[in-house]
C-alpha cells in the first residue's frame, strides 16, 4: 500500500495513514483503508485495530484538489457512495477499531474517526466538519454520525458554523471518549487496545454487531440521501466557488444559486 502503514503487535493492528502534509483521505487512500480492513479481517491473530495519522495529523480531510478533477454530481454522488461503504465496513468491522486522533480530525477525517468503535484525542486537537465551507455537505455518513454522538443542536451548530472543537470540547460533546496530552496519546491507546484485546474474540464480535443495531432504519436512509445531496450541493455555483476559494485561500461569496 502507497499510503497507509500496517503492522501487527500483542493481537493489536496498527494502521497508519502516511500522506503528508496533511494525511488528506484521497480516494486512493480510502480503497487502501477498505483494502487494509479486508486483510486484518482475514488475520485471526488481530483482535483490535489502532488507527493513527504519521506526522503533525490523523487528517485534516477530503483531498479537496481532488474535488478539481471530478466532471459532474453524479461522479461525486459514485465517489461518496465508496467512502460510506468503506466507513460502513469498519463501523461494522467484527473487530474493535480505535481512533487515535492528534492534530486535526476534519471533514472526512472525522468522518473516518466517528466510524471507529472508540475516539482518543489529544486535548488540543481540532475536530470539527467545514464542508458548508466550501458550499458543500458532508459526504461520508457524517451529518447521519455526528448526531448520534453530541445530539441535534451541536451537530446543527458544528455544521453550520464549519468552526472546529477542541479535543477536550469534544470529550464534554460526547464526540470522544478521552482525551491527553500529545505525548500520553499513542501510549494510552496502545494501553486500551491491549487491555481489550485480552477479551474473548467472539463475545466481541458478537457485541459489536449488538451495537450497530442501534441504527435504526432511518439512519441508511439518511446516509443515501447524503449522497444523493452531496452530488447536488457539487453541481451548484456555489461548491464551485467554495472549492476555489479553498485553494485560492480567500474567503468564499455565496450567492445561493
Amino acid at each position: 500500500m502507497k499510503y497507509l502503514k500496517l503492522s501487527v503487535e500483542n493481537h493489536v493492528a496498527f494502521i497508519t495513514i502516511d500522506h503528508a502534509p496533511a494525511n488528506a483521505l484521497s480516494s486512493a487512500i480510502i480503497g487502501e483503508l477498505s483494502e487494509a480492513f479486508d486483510q486484518i479481517g482475514q488475520n485471526e491473530a488481530v483482535r483490535v485495530v489502532l488507527l493513527h495519522g504519521e506526522g503533525r495529523f490523523f487528517s485534516a480531510g477530503a483531498d479537496i484538489k481532488e474535488f478539481t478533477e471530478v466532471d459532474n454530481g453524479e461522479a461525486f454522488i459514485s465517489l461518496t457512495k465508496k467512502g460510506q461503504a468503506v466507513f460502513e465496513k469498519i463501523e461494522s468491522f467484527p473487530k474493535p477499531v480505535i481512533a487515535s486522533i492528534h492534530g486535526a480530525a476534519l471533514g472526512g477525517g472525522l468522518e473516518l474517526a466517528m466510524s471507529c468503535h472508540i475516539r482518543l484525542v489529544t486535548e488540543r486537537a481540532k475536530l470539527g466538519l467545514p464542508e458548508l465551507q466550501l458550499g458543500l455537505i458532508p459526504g461520508f455518513a457524517g451529518t447521519q454520525r455526528l448526531p448520534r454522538y453530541v445530539g441535534m443542536a451541536k451537530a446543527a451548530e458544528m455544521l453550520f458554523t464549519s468552526e472546529p472543537i477542541t479535543g477536550t470540547q469534544a470529550v464534554q460533546w460526547g464526540l470522544v471518549n478521552h482525551a491527553y496530552s500529545d505525548e500520553e496519546l499513542l501510549p494510552k491507546a496502545k494501553e486500551l487496545a491491549n487491555k481489550i484485546a485480552k477479551k474473548s474474540p467472539l463475545a466481541l464480535k458478537a457485541a459489536i454487531e449488538l451495537l450497530n443495531y442501534t441504527k435504526h432504519e432511518a439512519y441508511h436512509k439518511g446516509v443515501d440521501r447524503e449522497a444523493a445531496l452531496f452530488g447536488e450541493a457539487f453541481d451548484t455555483a456555489d461548491a464551485q466557488e467554495g472549492i476555489a476559494a479553498f485553494i485560492e485561500k480567500r474567503e468564499a461569496v455565496f450567492k445561493g444559486k
